[in-house]
């Protein structure tokens, strides 16, 4: 009969998982992905790793309202015969709705204005301070400022990678470049390509790229089994080398943190110089030559090399301040092996999350970061109506007996020492086991 629904079960639909054959549901309807997994603005690993599945919760914490739109020339004909809703995404979509009626997601504030006016002061400053003075102290403190319009920038870039912070689509581009890949030398094709992958696939093993440190870091035992990397795809191979530092990851946290940003500046490289698609790839390599053409000729200007190599790694030092705040969000909360699933979004965030308590005046301090699952499950909301929302977060996650951990930064710090040491001792055994097998 002409208008009669067609419908597939959940079984079928998991038959269209695979690249050249992508289909997800949405509320219900099944939609064909395939060809447009190469215009898709957030890039490939989303679909590749979600398709197959209702994906519904996480469109829409993703999508505003206009995505809708570009659904309907992808729609199979298909709806999906088993569809259900859970309790808890029933309540995860009341809320989104609630948030978008109430206009929050419009409601920026006027923090990067404030950010972005604030790291060009501290810029001035520091470039003046190199410039007019030969006193070391004023250079070890320029040192530090430039840690920290790093980590300030850095939070701009982050805003603006997850939603519109400026007027126009252009300045926001604009925005992105220029906190990311000019003023801290870290592309934001990056950046998008591995944070995408992470907030879809939060603390999964071997899809989550920000829990992918293998030979220097490991938070799971369960990563000593040499597992394949499917963002990365390859196996991140625990051998004797990785063994070895593993064995003492809760003694090297801190000072591979101190320099952790030249990995970032070589992740950097490799992708705007891989075969890899990537979008705008010359504009991010150029921002990227601002960065090596501004950042090296400061440091030139120092005296001596005995302070250029101080200036630098001062710099380096403060930014593993950072780098600390985003291990402390995730490296102690729960881990799992396998491709992320539609159907507990909400749980997956609530469990591969921990939030940093912290007072009011500090927000600026940790760019919004401190409420991580908050974040994650509202990533466009502007990061000034993280803390309005928290409450309700927590309500909702004592409603379904979910955890909401939120820890001071001094007890985060324990906590994921706590997590490094476990896995270093587990590591050790087996260090000392081969030892003793191979003499």
């Amino acid at each position: 009969m002409e208008g009669e629904k067609k419908y597939i079960t959940s079984e079928e639909l998991k038959e269209h998982k695979k690249p050249g054959d992508l289909w997800i549901s949405i509320q219900g309807k099944v939609y064909n992905v395939t060809d447009w997994i190469k215009e898709h603005p957030g890039g490939d690993t989303p679909l590749l790793n979600l398709a197959g599945q209702d994906v519904t919760d996480a469109f829409l914490a993703y999508h505003p309202g206009i995505a809708w739109k570009y659904l309907d020339k992808l729609f199979t004909g298909y709806y999906l015969k088993d569809f259900e809703v859970s309790e808890v995404s029933k309540d995860y979509r009341k809320l989104a709705s609630e948030f978008s009626k109430m206009g929050l997601y419009e409601k920026k504030g006027h923090g990067v204005f404030y950010s972005l006016t604030f790291v060009a002061i501290m810029l001035a400053i520091v470039v003046y301070g190199v410039l007019k003075s030969d006193r070391v102290w004023v250079h070890l403190a320029c040192g530090m400022l430039l840690g920290f319009l790093w980590i300030q920038s850095a939070y701009v870039g982050h805003d603006s990678g997850h939603y519109q912070v400026m007027c126009s689509r252009g300045y926001n581009k604009f925005a992105q470049f220029l906190a990311g890949n000019c003023l801290t030398g870290i592309s934001i094709a990056w950046w998008k390509w591995t944070h995408n992958a992470h907030h879809l696939a939060v603390n999964s093993l071997d899809h989550d790229p920000d829990l992918q440190h293998i030979p220097v870091f490991a938070v799971s035992s369960s990563l000593f089994k040499s597992l394949t990397s499917h963002f990365y795809g390859r196996e991140l191979t625990f051998d004797a080398v990785a063994r070895f530092f593993v064995s003492y990851q809760h003694l090297t946290f801190y000072p591979v943190m101190c320099v952790g940003r030249i990995n970032l500046f070589i992740q950097t490289f490799l992708l705007l110089f891989s075969k890899r698609k990537v979008p705008d790839r010359a504009l991010n390599i150029l921002g990227i030559l601002v960065f090596w053409t501004w950042f090296p000729l400061l440091v030139s200007c120092l005296p001596n090399w005995p302070e250029r190599v101080m200036f630098v790694l001062t710099s380096f030092t403060v930014t593993a301040i950072q780098h600390i705040q985003f291990c402390l969000n995730h490296f102690s909360a729960d881990v799992y092996v396998g491709k992320p699933t539609g159907n507990d979004w909400f749980e997956k965030q609530t469990g591969g999350t921990i939030d940093i308590a912290c007072s009011s005046w500090m927000d600026w301090f940790h760019g919004g970061l401190q409420f991580q699952l908050e974040h994650h499950l509202f990533p466009r909301l502007p990061r000034c109506q993280l803390r309005k929302i928290s409450p309700v977060v927590r309500d909702l996650c004592k409603k379904h007996n979910l955890p909401y951990r939120s820890l001071s930064f001094w007890d985060a710090n324990v906590s994921t020492i706590r997590t490094l040491r476990t896995a270093a001792l587990q590591a050790r055994g087996l260090l000392w086991e081969a030892v003793n097998t191979h003499g």
